[in-house]
């Protein structure tokens, strides 16, 4: 088995910063794509072009790798693919029936699913930075939330009756967005394990070709049809599968072998921002003063979180 014993050559805070970035932008494509292809679709196609493009560098270089793979690992490898296929089926549905920011930011609530799970599954215990910057940051990500329904006026914040809320289809999408939160804690779980001891391509061509298929085998099942789409919506998802999935999910995953899952998580959160932002320049949504001070308890809450050292494993 292969152990980690060098530090990383680049700060996994860099690192995931620039991830950030890349991440940011899957919303924008998907909403772009969903214009003629459904949802399931719009997730095989990101898992599949990624394992595809992965596979002639795994299957050249990784394959002593792939034959040694235990059962176990096999197993770890295939449940950490399904987590990840559901992660995209419930979150890209969701863009469906809410807004842009409301999905992401409850997407992004990933870091408190880990800190749950983290002690039980993995042993390990979140720091005092990690824990107050995931706390800041959660803040932050709900203040985003409550923008999109929420009204600043004179008379302070105003917002609608909840009643009103959940007999809309707002709820039905944020339901499915939490769903993706609760999927992606699970993958970042079981990924955590299994990169302590596997190598980058080999996990992400395993972990994303796992997905691929299950994300298939759903959309044949529901009758999706796979084929017959314009140019610009294949452009749309070639760009999901290389920007935000090979790019920064890639790196997520990276990251995973030098820091602790519930640091990896933390940093998801900078994706609302960065979906924002590029929803500003590109659909001209312009964010009101709510949004702009939840952004800003999420760097704030990024910030606390990048001050943790890297484990060395």
């Amino acid at each position: 088995m292969e152990k980690h014993t060098a530090p990383p050559t680049i700060q996994p805070a860099l690192a995931m910063g620039f991830a950030i970035l890349a991440v940011s932008t899957a919303a924008i494509f998907i909403r772009f794509a969903q214009q003629e292809a459904s949802s399931l679709v719009i997730a095989a196609y990101r898992l599949g072009i990624a394992a595809l493009i992965l596979s002639p560098m795994a299957l050249l270089r990784k394959r002593s790798e792939l034959a040694r793979f235990s059962r176990q690992e096999w197993i770890l490898s295939l449940l950490s693919g399904l987590f990840l296929a559901f992660h995209f089926a419930t979150w890209i549905t969701s863009l469906e029936y809410t807004t842009v920011a409301s999905s992401v930011v409850l997407v992004t609530t990933t870091p408190l699913w880990v800190a749950l799970l983290s002690p039980i599954f993995l042993g390990e215990r979140l720091s005092r930075p990690v824990l107050v910057g995931m706390l800041v940051a959660l803040l932050g990500g709900t203040i985003i939330g409550l923008s999109d329904t929420c009204s600043l006026g004179p008379g302070g914040i105003a917002c609608p009756p909840l009643e009103s809320f959940i007999r809309g289809q707002a709820f039905l999408g944020d339901f499915l967005a939490l769903s993706g939160a609760w999927m992606a804690a699970g993958y970042l779980l079981v990924g955590r394990r299994l990169r302590s001891s596997m190598s980058l391509l080999t996990y992400t061509f395993v972990v994303y070709g796992a997905a691929a298929l299950v994300l298939f085998g759903l959309a044949i099942g529901f009758r999706q049809p796979l084929t017959g789409y314009s140019v610009s919506t294949y452009g749309w998802l070639f760009a999901l599968a290389v920007i935000p999935q090979l790019i920064g999910h890639s790196t997520f995953n990276w990251a995973l072998r030098h820091v602790p899952a519930g640091s990896v998580s933390v940093f998801l959160l900078g994706e609302p921002i960065g979906s924002t932002l590029l929803a500003l320049i590109i659909l001209q949504e312009i964010p009101g003063p709510i949004k702009l001070v939840g952004a800003g308890f999420i760097l704030l809450g990024i910030w606390m979180a990048s001050r943790e050292k890297p484990a060395r494993n």
